[in-house]
C-alpha cells in the first residue's frame, strides 16, 4: 500500500465557488477606489491583494504634466506679472527689460548751441534790411539846374549841332555832370571858346563850352557836382548860354545828350 504523500501528480482541489467571487469583488472595489483617487488628484492609493495584510503600492502621475507643472511654478516665482491693456496684446515676460525711448529722452543731456552758431545769429539780427527807395538817386547830375533849354541836338542851320543848349544869365556856376580828371581847359580857338573837357574814365567825356571863365586846370581831379566854370558867350556864340556835348569812346565822337542823360535819370526836354 503506498503513502498518499508520496503519490506523484496529486491535485490540490479548488477553492469553493463562491470563495473565487469574493475575491473577484474585492479587487473590482478596489481598482474602482484607486481609480477614483487619481481622479481627485491624490498621490497613490493602497492595493490590498489579501484580506488581512495589505501592502501600499505607489501609483505615480504622468512625469511630464509634473515637470510642466513645476516648470511653471517656478516661473511664476520668478517673473513678474504683467497684465494686458485693451490695446496692447498680451506681454511675454523678458528677463532683462530694455528701457524704454522715452526714458532714454528724458535723461539725455540737452544739447547747447555752439558759440559760432549764437554769433551768426546775433549778427543776422542786428543786421537791417537795406531800405528801397521809390525813386533811385542817379550818380549824374544836370550840368546847369533850372535853365532853359534853347537849341537841342540836331542839323541847323545846315550842319549839325551837336549838343544842347542851357540858358541863364551870364555867371551861372556850371558844374561836372560826373566825376572824372579835366582833359582840356581854355580856349584853343576851335570856335568853343573858353571850354572844359571831362574824362570820366567809362568811354565817355562830357564838353561844356563858351564859359566865361574855367575854375579847373587840366589834370584835375573833379568830382560829381563841382563848379568847373561860369557861363558865358565866349567863342562864336550869339549869347551866354552853356552847350554841352557828350562824347563816346574818344573825344569828338558826339552822341546825343538827351537820351543818354535820360538813361541815368535825368530828363531834359529834348
Amino acid at each position: 500500500m503506498q503513502d498518499d504523500c508520496s503519490t506523484p501528480n496529486r491535485k490540490i482541489p479548488d477553492a469553493p465557488a463562491r470563495h473565487r467571487r469574493r475575491r473577484g469583488l474585492r479587487r473590482r472595489h478596489l481598482v474602482l477606489g484607486a481609480v477614483a483617487l487619481v481622479g481627485l488628484g491624490l498621490g497613490g492609493v493602497v492595493l490590498t491583494t489579501r484580506d488581512d495584510h495589505p501592502t501600499p503600492t505607489p501609483v505615480s502621475l504622468d512625469a511630464q504634466a509634473r515637470a510642466e507643472a513645476a516648470a511653471r511654478a517656478d516661473r511664476s516665482a520668478r517673473e513678474p506679472a504683467t497684465l494686458p491693456t485693451p490695446d496692447s496684446p498680451t506681454p511675454t515676460p523678458s528677463a532683462s527689460p530694455s528701457p524704454s525711448p522715452s526714458a532714454n529722452a528724458s535723461t539725455s543731456p540737452t544739447a547747447k548751441p555752439s558759440p559760432k552758431a549764437t554769433k551768426a545769429t546775433n549778427a543776422t539780427k542786428a543786421t537791417p534790411k537795406p531800405t528801397k527807395s521809390a525813386t533811385p538817386k542817379s550818380s549824374w547830375v544836370i550840368p546847369m539846374a533850372g535853365a532853359a533849354i534853347t537849341s537841342c541836338y540836331g542839323p541847323r542851320w545846315g550842319t549839325l549841332h551837336a549838343g544842347i543848349d542851357f540858358a541863364l544869365p551870364a555867371g551861372t556856376p556850371v558844374r561836372a555832370a560826373f566825376g572824372g580828371t579835366v582833359a582840356k581847359a581854355g580856349d584853343v580857338g576851335d570856335g568853343y571858346g573858353i571850354s572844359v573837357f571831362v574824362d570820366h574814365g567809362n568811354g565817355y567825356l562830357t564838353h561844356y563850352a563858351h564859359l566865361s571863365t574855367a575854375k579847373v586846370s587840366v589834370g584835375e581831379k573833379v568830382s560829381t557836382g563841382q563848379t568847373i566854370g561860369l557861363e558865358g558867350s565866349t567863342g562864336d556864340s550869339t549869347g551866354p548860354h552853356l552847350h554841352f556835348e557828350v562824347h563816346q569812346g574818344q573825344m569828338w565822337n558826339q552822341i546825343d545828350p538827351a537820351p543818354f542823360l535820360r538813361a541815368r535819370g535825368i530828363d531834359v526836354a529834348c
